[in-house]
């Protein structure tokens, strides 16, 4: 009845993520809520077809396990120790500033002091698996505010250990206690046994694997050393994922890291999924029955003091004044270690009467709640920058300028930079608030307004300038500058940069004669590089980039005159693709009469 009972779980588990996650990405409400919602769903206070959720989170928790040693392969010592200010100074003072008003807010609930200090300093703590995984669907991991977020959640991770340690001690159980020093030297111990076979071991013992080119063998030794680092740390009652971490910088200078990152990630993806649906599944919705308005007070009380310390804490930390409420978005929720240490609490008798239930549950209602905070972020920064878009135009003096950029985004900036650079001054016009007030810090002559209005553009001396550069990201608006421009400053020349071929030719079509596309240039010399890497001579594959670039640029000319027209479209982008064929057709068979005559150069000269 085993088998069946767990084959029965894990077909129950992989339907409810099929069904809900696809559902919740269309939504747009992220994979994280539709594995909670599947949780919801398939758990004990919901359908209830699977019962055992707190075996089911211990299971899973190998899924934040398997995270964190990828991460740590994404981090070698020295970029780590690059780090140690944003994790230790950063992450400690997030710490403190959260866990001080959370405790006091616990004791005004009526906690014993002792039980508040471990509420302040659990609640503190933020969920690794959901931030992570947020950022990354969200592009936001290498951002300057993702690598923040990610230094204050690796404190944390390491600040989970002492806080779980300090439990006992404040319930003043000597058996829980351990003994003096003991756990300490225990817990010091494992680690260096973590660090000798990370650093010692491990490599030799995968070279060997390495040379049996056996890869499933591989596999299951990469899991082996994970789940075996983190037995060590958990027999010792260090964090599984602090100890996995390590072993994974340790192993970042590997030159098995790609290898192991690779074998990790389908398990690690599973196994995170399974955890959110754990998560999902143990919240107790009787409980938030039988007590709906002190569970909702409780879960946004908590988040929205939270929130506002991180926010208080973003700028110290280096968070840009614009991302403070996303800094806060991200960690506002409470963390996966929450769990083990109200557990913890539990065993040791701290939290009197259901407390313990009532902020397991907080903790896990906070986590599915961050999608639905960002998505809140993200609407009211939408709402900030629509109000921010009616802010008085800036006040430009009487310009004498020769050029005008509008549009000071990534394209934009080197544009001026490289104008700059050449002792050519530029006006420039952006829509963005922040970017105009960050660059005049670097005495640029930036000006906040919108460029298609036409009294901006007079106070920009566009009479009297000889050329605009249109950087604009918006092609509608790109457009419709250009149609302003030429209609009350003809004289005025126009460099335009397009996104792609469909606003290429919107430009083209208005007479624009320079327009160059974002991204052509820098692809064919992409092109170019490769084949000077494949062992074509730099000035053959210059050449041949050239080439390339005359005929996308003539095909092009040649449909714009029947653009509106598709079936003439079509057939021109067919002759035209016909004569790129044809044209490397020719190009190969010089080649080969290049490579017949080297050829015969050789075997004369052997002969001779």
């Amino acid at each position: 009845m085993k088998e069946p009972s767990l084959l029965w779980s894990a077909i129950v588990y992989l339907a409810a993520a099929v069904v809900c996650v696809p559902i919740a990405s269309r939504l747009k409400l992220g994979s994280v809520l539709g594995y909670l919602a599947a949780g919801c769903i398939i758990g004990p206070f919901g359908l209830g077809v699977v019962k055992d959720a707190e075996s089911t989170l211990h299971f899973a928790e190998f899924g934040v396990v398997l995270m964190l040693f990828v991460i740590g392969l994404e981090l070698d010592p020295s970029h780590l120790w690059k780090l140690r200010r944003a994790v230790f100074g950063g992450g400690s003072l997030q710490l403190l500033a959260a866990a001080l008003p959370l405790g006091g807010a616990a004791l005004l609930l009526g906690l014993p002091w002792q039980a508040a200090v471990v509420a302040g300093l659990a609640l503190a703590l933020s969920s690794t698996a959901v931030s992570m995984q947020t950022m990354a669907e969200k592009n936001l991991s290498a951002t300057p505010v993702g690598r923040i977020a990610f230094a204050v959640l690796l404190f944390q991770d390491i600040a989970a250990i002492p806080v779980m340690a300090v439990v006992p001690l404040l319930a003043a159980r000597q058996d829980a206690a351990g003994g003096g020093y003991w756990p300490l030297l225990r817990g010091l111990i494992a680690v260096v046994a973590v660090i000798v076979i990370g650093r010692f071991l491990t490599p030799r013992v995968l070279r060997v694997v390495a040379r049996g080119g056996q890869r499933e063998v591989f596999s299951a030794f990469t899991l082996l050393l994970v789940f075996g680092i983190a037995g060590i740390m958990a027999s010792v009652g260090i964090s599984m994922a602090l100890g996995a971490f390590l072993a994974g910088v340790l192993l970042a200078s590997s030159e098995y890291r790609h290898a192991l990152e690779t074998d990790i990630e389908p398990f690690r993806g599973l196994l995170m999924g399974l955890f959110f649906i754990a998560v999902g599944m143990s919240i107790d919705f009787d409980l938030l029955r039988s007590q709906p308005g002190f569970v909702a007070l409780l879960i946004l009380g908590f988040q929205l003091i939270k929130a506002l310390t991180l926010r208080l804490v973003a700028r110290p930390l280096g968070v840009t004044p614009r991302q403070k409420w996303l800094f806060a978005a991200l960690l506002a929720q409470g963390g996966e270690f929450a769990f083990v240490v109200f557990g913890v609490a539990r065993s040791s008798r701290l939290l009197p009467g259901n407390w313990e239930a009532l902020l397991t549950l907080a903790v896990a209602l906070s986590m599915a709640l961050t999608p639905v905070a960002l998505i809140l972020h993200d609407f009211l920064q939408a709402r900030v920058q629509c109000a921010g878009s009616e802010r008085a135009e800036d006040t430009i003096e009487d310009q004498d300028t020769r050029v005008i950029i509008a549009g000071f985004g990534r394209f934009g900036q080197i544009v001026g930079r490289v104008l700059f650079s050449s002792g050519i001054k530029a006006t420039v016009l952006d829509h963005d608030p922040d970017q105009v007030d960050v660059m005049r810090r670097f005495d640029f002559r930036v000006y906040y307004g919108d460029a298609t209005r036409l009294d901006l553009l007079h106070a920009a001396g566009a009479e009297r300038a000889e050329l605009l550069v249109v950087a604009i990201d918006e092609p509608d608006t790109s457009v419709r500058l250009v149609e302003a421009v030429q209609e009350h400053f003809p004289k005025l020349q126009i460099v335009a940069r397009a996104r792609d071929v469909a606003h290429w030719q919107r430009l083209r079509s208005r007479g624009v004669s320079v327009v160059e596309r974002e991204t052509f240039e820098s692809a064919l010399l992409v092109g170019r590089r490769s084949l000077e890497r494949l062992g074509v001579r730099p000035y053959e594959a210059r050449e041949r980039g050239d080439q390339f670039r005359r005929h996308n640029v003539q095909s092009l000319e040649q449909i714009l005159p029947v653009w509106a027209n598709e079936a003439e479209r079509t057939n021109l982008v067919r002759s035209a693709r016909d004569q790129l064929e044809q044209q490397m057709e020719r190009d190969r068979a010089g080649l080969d009469r290049l490579h017949g005559a080297a050829g015969w150069h050789a075997e004369a000269e052997e002969k001779a």
